[in-house]
């Protein structure tokens, strides 16, 4: 929402000050851009945590679920 009136207030300011609106429409496709840009930076620190928490817990449950013995002493046990 606050993006979104960002937008508006840019679009009336480069209106108020006689920009053309080629320059309008290429200034808010720029700022759209950035802000998208920033936003989804904004989202991966915010998520980043999480993120680090899952990839420890799927760690820990294939280090307890793993097999105690190698797949190659196992299976080659006919030579011995």
């Amino acid at each position: 929402m606050l993006e979104l009136l960002f937008v508006i207030g840019f679009f009336v300011m480069l209106l108020v000050t006689g920009v053309s609106m080629l320059g309008i429409l290429a200034a808010i496709v720029v700022a759209t851009a950035l802000m998208f840009v920033g936003g989804l930076f904004a989202m991966m620190i915010k998520l980043l945590p999480w993120l680090l928490l899952a990839v420890a817990v799927v760690w820990v449950i294939r280090a307890i679920n793993s097999p105690k013995t190698t797949r190659y002493r196992s299976n080659n046990r006919w030579r011995y």
